[in-house]
């Protein structure tokens, strides 16, 4: 190391001097110790190491030095003994540095910055005083930087993608604003964004900026002609150099008035500004306002000697290295190699978890709230290399990393789009995926996401909309397995308070990519846990697990409080007063409807939340589920039947709709609604041939012409083409004229209001015909299981649930059957029953099904939620198979032959009906 100049401070490191060094002289203090840079400030220098050490020496009048040591020799900088520091810089009395946290893949580089901060240009705030110890300028935290650079009063960093940023003293417009306003915090230079800034340099109040095309730029003091614009003016602006323009510079560098710039092509030196001194080369002591080029005698002869040099060292082509990393796997090289290749990329001194996943040409530079500038599918390369065995230490490293440092910092509000990359970074991680990891990285990358401010927030849904599908897809089948792993196992892992928190971030983010899909807006309330506030998740067979077990906590709760009552009644000696804990219906098969009505008509609205329990007259069977099945089965085919005129039947879909003329009163259809609401709240399917159009009425959707081609295939063809006779309607086989508007006699039906009649008659046949039955059904039927979570339902996943589906798979049946006693898959008798069971027919089939468990339609679960059992007695051949509905149970004999099987079991479907034990 060789100084010279002014020494009297000992910032030459080498003591004090008090005459200027006029000829370079040897300073030995860091031999062998690996010198990587020096950087001189107005009256002190910083040392930087390769180990990542700091050294200062020289004036600390304003605690530039980052401590109270003499400053005759260089002083370690203990303040910065925990830091890896990649980069330093001095201003006239402060200086900066950057850190390399040393972690696999770091992401949080900290600038810290110390010294005199009387304009601000440590960047910590406004009032805040000057610093005698390094401090952390958070605020540009997560930003990789390329380069930091100290003026006079002011600061500047440059970030890899060309983002630049300013602060400190602006007297003279050095912070390229606008305005001659100082800035206490970095402040963005939005007028340099696309213009691919790649270097910076900064003097006592100017500032150069040099672009990746070779372009020049200069703002702030240009009393001196520091600023290459052929004049003394300030420049408040960025201006570029147009002397220089057709010359591709590619080193810049400012000293206190003057500037300097090296074009490679000519392998000249052009300098202008103050050269008082002599500063400028120019051999006279002139100063010039205009870039003027040096003589290139005195100019060491390794600056022709090696071509046109690479511009700046940070310009590197990381992702080039990653990728020849790739190739050299690929050609089947040591893995050990292509670890410690990969540990150098991984630990540069600059943000290389950004860094090798920036595009290979300029895109990265045109980063801004719609174009995140990083190829996504490098990241997925390099995370793919990193997943294989070779590396699991490596990336149990970056996972720890990760978990402790990375996620936990990631800010609500980053300073820049630029340092808004690391969540689509991570989002490619493949450890996010197992499950394993859900609680320590997935849920808290979400809560991350969700801390974001509004602004940040709507540049990562701008990115998620210009991702491919596979990129949304993934992160939504990630967050909708985490919710599963939650629902199944997952508080058994947490506490409680932070089983919900981590619950309501899954969701909630699942409502953010579901909302950026349909371009909402997004809101950060975080409500409570509440999956009804989530639908989108759910499919129907899951909104009928979360209804069933809604309804067996109102059950429970009933339960409760009817024993609670009792108890209460016992202790007052009232013990008359106790209540039923259950639904009771005493009811008699030749007189159910009355039965039925007369006993609902006695209990409370209280009373139908309880469970139901049915007793036939004259029958011993205890009702455990399979007496219900076949009371709500009879009984709604007796409601039904048309003898009572209730519903209108259409042949050609043999379905049913309210007939507005009938001979019962209302309750009677308000006694259908509260037996259809039973049978969903006792968990029972029942069969209703109604049409969509119902399911969609019970959930506030309005019927279309489709519900009218189900219900009357024929009249909504007629319709559509507009042939009905507009105002004639048929009711039990009478022409009726029924106005669909008010004259609507006298009105003929043409192409201009053709639309208005079809509304009307889709109005008229679902909603006027019978307003007054339907109103009574549906009070009836929402009084037992309505609610807020029917209301997740879309209507044809309501009819699933109520009425279930033909979706038979008796294959899946087989091979889902358990077996007890002698009985087994094997066994010789259960092999006949198969064989018997299989050449049924379907209606056969069928009517096995409704004799084992009491309905012949498939649940909303599938198949494969139908189990049934299958039990040897030792019973005699000439026994009939008993079936017991309440558990799906077939009792069946030991049949020796297939004939005898296959007559006893058909005699047995076909007498279902009655739970006698004569």
């Amino acid at each position: 190391m060789l100084c010279w100049g002014k020494a009297k401070d000992g910032q030459l490191g080498i003591g004090v001097e008090r005459n200027p060094m006029f000829e370079p002289r040897n300073c030995n203090v860091f031999t062998g110790r690996g010198l990587k840079e020096i950087v001189c400030g107005g009256q002190h220098s910083v040392f930087l190491l390769h180990d990542g050490s700091v050294y200062t020496c020289g004036s600390n009048s304003c605690g530039q030095l980052g401590h109270n040591k003499p400053g005759i020799t260089p002083e370690f900088v203990g303040a910065l003994d925990t830091q890896k520091i990649t980069l330093v810089s001095c201003g006239q009395a402060h200086s900066l540095a950057v850190n390399e946290q040393g972690q696999v893949m770091p992401w949080r580089m900290l600038l810290f910055t110390w010294g005199q901060n009387t304009s601000g240009q440590l960047g910590l705030g406004k009032g805040e005083p000057s610093k005698l110890f390094p401090q952390p300028l958070k605020s540009l935290a997560g930003i990789p930087l390329a380069k930091i650079t100290a003026g006079g009063d002011h600061s500047f960093a440059l970030s890899l993608s060309g983002a630049v940023f300013g602060w400190g003293k602006n007297k003279a417009g050095q912070l390229g604003l606008n305005d001659i306003q100082d800035r206490a915090v970095p402040c963005h230079i939005k007028f340099l964004r696309s213009q691919k800034v790649v270097h910076i340099s900064c003097g006592e109040e100017h500032t150069a900026a040099l672009t990746k095309d070779g372009g020049l730029f200069t703002f702030g003091d240009g009393s001196w002609g520091q600023l290459g614009h052929g004049s003394t003016a300030n420049e408040l602006l960025p201006r570029r150099v147009l002397e220089l323009m057709g010359t591709e510079v590619s080193q810049i560098t400012c000293g206190r008035h003057h500037t300097l710039a090296f074009a490679p092509s000519s392998g000249g030196v052009y300098a202008f500004g103050c050269n008082s001194h002599g500063q400028l080369g120019t051999g006279v002591l002139s100063a010039d306002k205009s870039p003027y080029p040096l003589k290139t005698s005195f100019l060491s002869g390794s600056i022709h000697g090696t071509g046109k040099p690479k511009t700046f060292p940070f310009r590197s082509d990381s992702s080039n290295l990653i990728l020849e990393i790739f190739r050299v796997q690929r050609d089947s090289c040591e893995p050990s190699f292509i670890s410690d290749a990969l540990r150098v990329v991984l630990r540069p001194c600059f943000v290389c978890f950004f860094f090798f996943c920036l595009l290979s040409d300029d895109a990265h530079f045109s980063t801004n709230p719609k174009i995140p500038g990083i190829d996504l599918n490098s990241v997925r390369m390099f995370f793919a290399t990193l997943s294989t065995p070779a590396f699991s230490a490596l990336l149990e490293q970056a996972t720890t990393s990760f978990e402790s440092v990375l996620i936990p910092q990631l800010p609500r509000s980053p300073p820049d789009v630029e340092a808004m990359r690391i969540y689509l970074i991570l989002s490619e991680y493949p450890a996010l995926q197992d499950s394993k990891n859900y609680i320590r990285l997935t849920i808290p990358l979400a809560m991350a996401i969700l801390r974001l401010d509004t602004n940040p927030s709507k540049v990562l849904d701008n990115w998620w909309c210009f991702m491919d599908d596979s990129v949304f897809t993934r992160m939504v089948d990630m967050y909708k397995s985490i919710v599963v792993f939650l629902l199944r196992g997952g508080k058994t892992l947490l506490v409680p308070v932070s089983y919900e928190n981590h619950f309501v971030a899954t969701l909630r983010l699942l409502e953010k990519l579901h909302k950026v899909i349909k371009q909402f807006s997004y809101s950060t309330d975080f409500p409570s846990v509440n999956l009804c506030a989530y639908p989108f998740l759910l499919n129907a067979q899951a909104k009928t697990t979360m209804l069933q077990t809604d309804a067996e906590l109102q059950m429970q709760m009933a339960v409760s409080g009817a024993n609670l009552h009792n108890v209460f009644m016992l202790l007052t000696l009232e013990p008359q007063l106790a209540r039923n804990p259950y639904l009771v219906l005493h009811v008699r098969r030749n007189h159910l409807v009355s039965d039925t009505l007369r006993e609902l008509t006695s209990y409370s609205d209280v009373d139908l939340k309880k469970p139901l329990k049915v007793i036939f007259d004259g029958e011993e069977a205890v009702d455990a589920g399979g007496v219900t099945k076949e009371f709500f089965l009879l009984l709604l085919k007796e409601l039904m039947d048309p003898v009572y005129g209730m519903f209108t039947f259409h042949t050609e879909s043999n379905l049913l709709w309210f007939s507005d003329k009938c001979f019962v009163e209302q309750k009677w259809f308000h006694l259908i609604g509260i037996i259809c609401g039973l049978a969903i709240y006792n968990s029972t399917v029942v069969d209703l041939h109604f049409p969509l159009a119902l399911y969609k009425k019970l959930l506030d959707v309005s019927p279309t012409l489709e519900d009218l081609k189900e219900l009357s295939p024929t009249e909504a063809r007629s319709l559509f083409k507009c042939k009905i006779n507009c105002n004639k309607l048929h009711n039990y086989g009478i022409t009726e004229v029924k106005e669909l508007v008010p004259g609507g006699e006298s009105i003929g039906v043409d192409k201009n209001n053709r639309k208005e009649f079809v509304e009307a008659y889709l109005r008229y046949i679902f909603r006027d015909s019978a307003s007054e039955q339907y109103t009574a059904f549906s009070t009836g039927f929402l009084k037992v299981c309505g609610g807020e979570i029917l209301s997740l339902f879309q209507p044809c996943e309501l009819m699933a649930m109520v009425v279930g589906n033909s979706n038979y798979n008796w294959e899946v049946m087989e091979k889902n059957t358990v077996y007890k006693g002698e009985f087994t898959a094997t066994h010789p008798t259960v092999r006949l029953f198969w064989e018997v069971f299989h050449e049924f027919s379907l209606e056969k089939k069928k009517q096995f099904l409704l004799f084992l468990t009491g309905s012949d339609r498939i649940p909303i679960h599938g198949m494969e939620s139908l189990r049934i059992i299958i039990q040897s007695t030792t019973a005699e051949e000439h026994y009939l198979p008993v079936a017991h509905t309440c558990y799906n149970l077939l009792d069946m004999p030991r049949y020796q032959t297939k004939e005898i099987l296959r007559c006893r079991l058909t005699q047995a479907v076909e007498q279902y009906e009655g739970f006698s034990l004569v």
